[in-house]
């Protein structure tokens, strides 16, 4: 039976403001042992941590105007770092190290979000949101494209896997990790490619287009543990089955930027939306972070 909207949003699921006065914010995770959100507040220079029933606490600062955050398969925090022009990671014991900041010999751009596949590699985007003083630190480009990557789950090798988006944001797996899909803001679109036996990617070919007159970009991206694909556009977070046929939206008060779910049965979704930090319950789980 086909998925409707109101199986992933039922009728009675209230968005919740959960707390509010950040600059912008981004790049939600939900800590699974410590049953917590970290999310970034990128112009803050901050890393906050949300839990339910405690509130606020600020994680670190300065977060080298962090972006995207994840997990490794050893539950270690990665950060796309704009400032640093970087792709770190947090020690066991709180050392932040690098585990990617340049390609040929030459300074990646500003890594913006990333992913874990399931045998530890880390997939990541490289936009150059993050050469302005606002979003990092202003700077020159110096590679001459917008690329995706690839970091081998030793952290040995990095590889560009495609080059040719215009701004490529976020990016999601599909619940097998046979597909991979990754947006590009200034092109409005999410292309969906086949995953490799070796990691890397192919036929590339488009899913959706995303259209509106209210503010708000493509930019963050999650997919639940149906196939369903949610990424933010105008107006709040769009929501498309596997096939690319739209079956909603969620409306947010505010621009959207990402999320995540989170909590014990993994169907909240927090949402880190501008100034505030939001959250909904809804009818189907997402796909948990280790």
């Amino acid at each position: 039976m086909a998925v409707k909207f109101s199986d992933i949003v039922p009728e009675d699921s209230k968005l919740e403001r959960l707390v509010t006065g950040f600059e912008f914010t981004e790049g939600p995770v939900w800590d699974t042992v410590q049953k917590c959100l970290f999310f970034s507040d990128i112009p803050g220079n901050k890393i906050y941590r949300w839990e339910n029933g405690k509130g606020l606490n600020l994680f670190r600062e300065p977060s080298g105007k962090s972006n995207g955050l994840t997990f490794d398969k050893q539950r270690r925090l990665v950060a796309c770092e704009h400032a640093n022009r970087r792709v770190s990671r947090t020690e066991e014991d709180g050392t932040v190290i690098t585990i990617a900041d340049s390609f040929n010999g030459k300074k990646l751009n500003s890594p913006n979000d990333v992913v874990v596949k399931s045998d530890g590699s880390i997939y990541f985007t490289d936009p150059p949101y993050g050469l302005t003083a606002d979003f990092g630190v202003l700077g020159e480009q110096e590679l001459p494209f917008q690329g995706v990557y690839r970091l081998s789950a030793d952290g040995e090798n990095l590889q560009l896997l495609v080059d040719d988006f215009e701004k490529p944001n976020g990016l999601a797996f599909s619940p097998d990790e046979s597909l991979l899909y990754i947006d590009d803001t200034d092109g409005i679109n999410i292309r969906v490619f086949d995953v490799n036996d070796d990691g890397t990617i192919s036929n590339s070919r488009a899913f959706t287009e995303i259209s509106g007159d209210e503010e708000g970009n493509v930019d963050g991206m999650k997919v639940d543990s149906q196939g369903n694909v949610y990424v933010t556009g105008p107006g709040g977070i769009w929501i498309f089955d596997p096939d690319g046929n739209k079956l909603g939206r969620i409306d947010i008060p505010e621009v959207s930027a990402n999320m995540a779910w989170g909590d014990d049965d993994w169907k909240t979704l927090y949402i880190t939306a501008s100034t505030s930090l939001y959250k909904i319950q809804l009818g189907i789980k997402g796909i948990p972070v280790p």
